[in-house]
């Protein structure tokens, strides 16, 4: 069922665009049910249904875009069927359609009906990544399907145009502008094609009908009736390049579907939320970067953190901080070949001097990732500056060590086959803990001008760095005889790191583990330690720590990281409730046995989703709205990851607690 919307009718410009130079090499369910579609219904903010809030607010809410993607480049596309991003052709190119932190002139590609709007609507085809978004007019309905191309090298973006009911006149308007809006292109035009042209980059548009263009746009005025098709493809290349042969919309629609329903039909996960882990499974495949295996946070960068606030970062490059977590819900979804490409990129990423280990890297192990500000651009409502390239990438984080060789043990634990290169990056990667380990660093959470401390996350993620090493030498015999001679040491350190963290994290004024040593703070970032075997659920200084958190971090029924309030991060402003960490304490509660609470706090998560079963980084429980990069990676790797964990522990307990069979009577 499509979700309802109801809205006024806007004339707006509208865009499509390209990218900067450099050609990849390589490459919902629907909600049928009544609680989606009210709880889509509810995401709509009634008094602001269309662009979001203020005069100037050109964007969407957040939450009312779709993503659609080919597993290099992606797009976000409004419930009013706009694109108002785009990414080609790589996630991390620059946007050539980038309204969705401005307004029409830095790039959108329109398609609206000339007469007033009455409804939308908008659903994903089945388990797939092809958008559909029925626009209800004056004149009749019309449903545009949306999506790129998985199954080929070229980066297109396809619009098809059907007819539903009556005879509906469009506008379509497509505003190129490379380089995030700041580059007019040079437009020539063909009888149904135009090549818009900037520096590196080109884009083609073919369409099935009459295309005019002037010196800044091209735009079609045509009518569909029921039953009838148009189709407009996009596609990015190099200026000096040809442009690639035309593309037939129908059959890359037929491909492309297929492609995702049996991506989807492989998922082995039956769960009772098995839409909800589908679909944000569909989202970790469309956020993979295809010819390497590296999964991106996001697809967006900039969107902010806090409506009108300065807490704008870039997403679009990938975290070794997601690593375990990534492998596990590729194999909660019994996905090991994708499980086993993030491994390989892992691997491949951090090898060469593991000393200067990042925290994070681009899409293909680059590891210059500057950042700047793009002043020409507003921003998402209005919210400064917009930043590309992240300036965390060169942070001193000792979780890495930990998450890295984590990765390579639940990789082996869960019977990927053995890495060649497993014990010469542990070795190494052990040597470099066991130097730095007691020294502060910046944390999980990448703070800006606060200053190095010993957080607690960090310190139990040098443990987890330890254990795991040691795990792989006992388990899985890596390293052979030197690996089995260094065990005795290894455990001696594991102890000693162990000890550290119980002595100096926890704060008995506050009852829990604090964010840093010496600290009264509180940080949701210690709910991971069941998660890793630190300490049990049920430890009383765990349940001590949940309780701490439930009473100071819990924000309209959801979490937050740290409280702003005190200042630890060097950062003005406020952030809203962290989603993965509203996740984690779902978690937690399902590990000590209080499954009813963990359901109850992971419908509300599943409520907040989008239309479309979408997350965002955080949620703003005052506005009702999410907020942050979209859609976040973390959030849907949480989202698998608890959903999966509150069934095991509630399979647990239900096991437990059946009377034990009887003896058989002689």
């Amino acid at each position: 069922m499509f979700v309802r919307a109801r809205v006024s009718a806007l004339a707006r410009a509208s865009v499509v665009s390209s990218d900067r130079c450099g050609v990849a090499s390589r490459v919902r369910r629907s909600r049928d049910t009544s609680r989606r579609a009210t709880r889509g219904a509810r995401a709509l903010h009634p008094s602001a249904p269309t662009r979001g809030r203020g005069a100037n607010a050109m964007a969407s809410r957040i939450e009312d875009y779709g993503f659609i993607g080919d597993m290099k480049g992606s797009a976000l596309v409004s419930r009013h069927a706009d694109i108002d991003w785009l990414c080609v052709p790589r996630f991390d190119s620059e946007a050539c359609l980038a309204a969705l932190l401005g307004r029409d002139e830095h790039g959108r590609w329109a398609l609206r009906p000339t007469s007033r709007v009455l409804e939308t609507r908008q659903r994903y085809r089945g388990d797939t990544l092809v958008l559909e978004t029925e626009l209800e007019c004056d004149e009749g309905v019309v449903r545009i399907v949306d999506f790129m191309t998985p199954t080929s090298d070229r980066s297109d973006v396809v619009r098809i145009v059907e007819g539903v009911r009556g005879a509906v006149t469009l506008e379509m308007v497509l505003d190129v502008r490379f380089g995030y809006g700041a580059s007019l292109p040079w437009i020539r035009s063909y009888d149904r094609q135009v090549t818009l042209v900037a520096g590196p980059d080109s884009m083609h548009l073919r369409a099935s009908v009459p295309l005019t263009s002037t010196r800044t746009r091209v735009s079609s005025i045509f009518t569909i009736r029921a039953g009838e098709q148009a189709s407009f493809v996009a596609t990015w290349a190099a200026s000096d390049c040809a442009a690639p042969p035309p593309l037939d919309a129908g059959r890359a629609l037929q491909e492309t579907e297929r492609f995702w329903l049996e991506w989807a039909g492989r998922c082995t996960y039956r769960g009772k939320w098995r839409d909800a882990v589908v679909r944000s499974l569909l989202t970790l495949k469309a956020l993979t970067y295809a010819p390497t295996g590296g999964i991106v946070a996001a697809p967006t960068t900039s969107l902010p953190e806090e409506i009108g606030g300065v807490r704008n970062w870039d997403y679009r490059f990938c975290w070794l901080r997601d690593a375990t977590l990534t492998l596990d819900a590729l194999m909660i979804g019994g996905y090991s070949d994708e499980a086993r490409a993030w491994r390989d990129w892992i691997a491949r990423t951090v090898l060469g001097d593991l000393s200067r280990l990042q925290i994070m890297y681009g899409l293909a192990g680059e590891r210059r990732l500057t950042e700047f500000e793009l002043d020409w651009l507003p921003g998402y409502e209005e919210s400064r500056p917009v930043r590309v390239g992240n300036g965390a990438w060169n942070q001193f984080q000792l979780d890495v060590y930990g998450e890295t060789l984590s990765c390579l043990y639940q990789a082996r634990r869960a019977g990927l086959s053995a890495l060649e290169e497993a014990w010469d990056i542990a070795h190494e990667l052990l040597e470099r803990i066991e130097s730095i380990w007691q020294k502060p660093d910046e944390g999980i959470w990448e703070v800006r001008g606060g200053g190095l401390r010993h957080f607690t996350h960090s310190k139990v993620m040098a443990w987890v760095a330890i254990d795991r090493a040691i795990r792989l030498i006992e388990e899985f015999g890596v390293g052979g005889e030197r690996g089995a001679n260094d065990l005795a040491h290894l455990r001696a350190l594991r102890e000693r790191i162990h000890e550290d963290v119980c002595t100096r994290a926890w704060n008995e004024g506050i009852g829990a583990f604090a964010q840093s040593y010496g600290s009264d703070a509180l940080d949701a970032s210690v709910l991971i330690i069941p998660h890793c075997g630190f300490l049990p659920a049920d430890d009383p200084r765990m349940l001590s720590t949940v309780r701490a958190i439930e009473k100071r971090l819990v924000r309209g029924g959801f979490v937050q990281r740290y409280s702003t309030e005190l200042g630890l991060d060097g950062l003005p402003g406020d952030e809203s409730p962290f989603l993965a960490c509203s996740f984690w304490l779902a978690d937690n509660y399902a590990f000590q046995g209080r499954i009813a609470e963990a359901e109850e706090l992971f419908e509300r998560l599943l409520a907040i989703q989008n239309h479309l079963g979408l997350l965002a980084e955080e949620y703003d429980p005052n506005a009702g709205r999410q907020i942050g990069n979209f859609p976040q990676a973390f959030s849907h790797l949480a989202l698998i990851f608890t959903a999966n964990a509150i069934e095991t522990c509630r399979a647990k307990k239900t096991t437990r607690a059946q009377p034990a069979p009887q003896p058989a009577h002689p």
